[in-house]
This record gives C-alpha cells, structure tokens and sequence, in this order.
C-alpha cells in the first residue's frame, strides 16, 4: 500500500506551528516560558492540532531542533573540509565541536529546552546527542596514537558544549562568542594532544 502523504493543511499547520515556536523560543527568556497553548495560540491552531502533529511538547521541541541543524547536518555529511568529510580528524574533532558550540549559541535556549526534555531523564539517551557522540567518536578512533577510550574522550568533549553550560557562560558569565570558541579550541586541542 502506497504511503499516504499529508494534507495540505496539515502540513501548513505544521509548519506555522515550527515558525512560531522558533519565534517564540528566540524571544523568551527562559524555555519553560514557552508552552503548548502560547506556540498554538501564536500558530493560529488549536493545541489538539499541535499534539497531532508532534506528541507532546518534547515532539516538538525535537522537529523544530532537526528543522534548524538541517544546515549544519549539511555541512558535516557533503561539505567541504574541515567540518566535511575528507580532513584529517585532527582537524576535523575542532571543526565539529565548534559547529556544535555555534549551534547551540545561535539556538541557546531551544537547545536548553531540548537537553531538559531528555529522554526519560538523561539527556545522553536523547536521539540527538547519540548522534553527536557516534560521529564524534567515530573521527576520534581515527586518530593515531590517540590512546584512551574514544567514546569516553566523545563523552567529555561533548560535556563542554552542554546547553546549559553554554548558556551559563554566554548569559551569566558574560563570556563573548568568539572567547568561548576560543577557549574549546584550546580544551579540544589539549585533550587530542
């Protein structure tokens, strides 16, 4: 049987819906802040519409979170060197973690969000931060002479681009974008050294 394609309206609702939940998670200044019936409301459809298209609120948070890495999945899977395949994974490791940390800057509190919206309670069974360590860990078992468990060194690396880390240092820290990238940079090339 052919797999039957969504109505129109359907798929109109669900992108207003996508559009105003990335509005309303710009703007806000806590994620909690942003609620079903505020994305529903600001969408111009019912919140029955919204459970239909995505779950629950974690569903949502999930589409509008895959919506906005589509660029940057892009880059890694067919762009060029070196956050594309094809650099050596000494220069690649830096590439990829700096496109995570800008990611989440850009995304700060929908990535929060997301982190706090886990799977179950962890949010290392989260679908994308298993995706994050498997390719991490994947371009760490290339490193000659590496030594140590990859998917531990993935692990913590990846614990230096937590939302709420991030969050905490640009927000309440205060500490600037470009210092921030700065400073993983320097984390990740003394980790790989």
């Amino acid at each position: 049987m052919p797999e039957r394609r969504p109505r129109k309206d359907a798929v109109r609702n669900r992108e207003a819906a996508l559009s105003a939940a990335d509005d309303l998670f710009a703007r806000c200044r806590h994620p909690d802040d942003v609620t079903m019936a505020d994305i529903a409301a600001a969408a111009g459809v019912g919140k029955g519409t919204l459970f239909r298209a995505f779950g629950d609120r974690p569903g949502l948070l999930r589409a509008l979170y895959e919506a906005r890495l589509e660029p940057v999945r892009e880059a890694i899977e067919a762009g060029p060197p070196p956050l594309g395949p094809g650099a050596p994974a000494r220069l690649r490791v830096p590439a990829l973690l700096d496109a995570i940390l800008c990611f989440k800057l850009d995304n700060r509190r929908l990535a929060v969000a997301l982190e706090e919206a886990g799977n179950g309670n962890s949010p290392y069974q989260a679908e994308h931060y298993e995706r994050w360590h498997a390719l991490l860990q994947g371009v760490l078992e290339q490193i000659p002479g590496l030594g140590g468990d990859s998917a531990f060194t993935a692990h913590a690396l990846l614990a230096a681009t937590r939302a709420d880390l991030v969050e905490h240092l640009a927000e309440q820290a205060g500490t600037s974008r470009e210092s921030l990238r700065a400073q993983l940079a320097d984390f990740t090339e003394r980790v790989l050294n």
